[in-house]
């Protein structure tokens, strides 16, 4: 029975705990970072209106677009296109046992890849860094899936 690897006895489940812990507050921490953007680079008592909202205003008034803004945004959204479904694989993959070096190998360098990502993402460094950092994160939940179908049909 797979639940047998869901406790704390087991080092790989230990491990991988630790690193979602990490990746999910990372995520969610971000939604602060675009709040504070947001306020820090809004115009004083200016509310920022989202495009749908324009249809019911005045012709005269204009949306202003904040690009830093729409850049924490973008970094939040691929954190959730990503970190989401490594959580799921990854409980996948801890239930077909695998070894502890491989498991702690691909969570460590699954979690350092998204702070990468992100750290990049957000301070607007120059590109391959943002990409490669992605990659490794996506190759690595490539990885669990082929892993899972293995071990589970074969």
């Amino acid at each position: 029975m797979a639940l047998k690897h869901f406790n704390l006895t087991n080092p790989v489940f230990q491990i991988f705990l630790g690193h979602c812990a990490l990746v999910l507050l990372k995520t969610s921490l971000i939604s602060i970072v675009t709040v504070l953007v947001f306020y820090a680079s809004t115009p004083q008592k200016k509310v920022l209106k989202i495009k749908s909202d324009k249809d019911h205003e005045e012709k005269s008034q204009t949306i202003t677009e904040y690009s830093q803004v729409e850049r924490v945004r973008r970094c939040h959204r691929n954190d959730l296109e990503n970190v989401l479904p490594f959580v799921l694989l990854g409980l996948m993959y801890v239930a077909t046992n695998p070894g502890l070096t491989t498991a702690a190998f691909i969570f460590r360098t699954f979690t350092i890849s998204r702070f990468i990502h992100t750290f990049v993402y957000l301070l607007t460094l120059p590109q391959p860094l943002r990409a490669i950092a992605f990659v490794v994160g996506f190759l690595i939940n490539i990885y669990m899936t082929w892993y899972i179908i293995t071990a589970a049909l074969f």
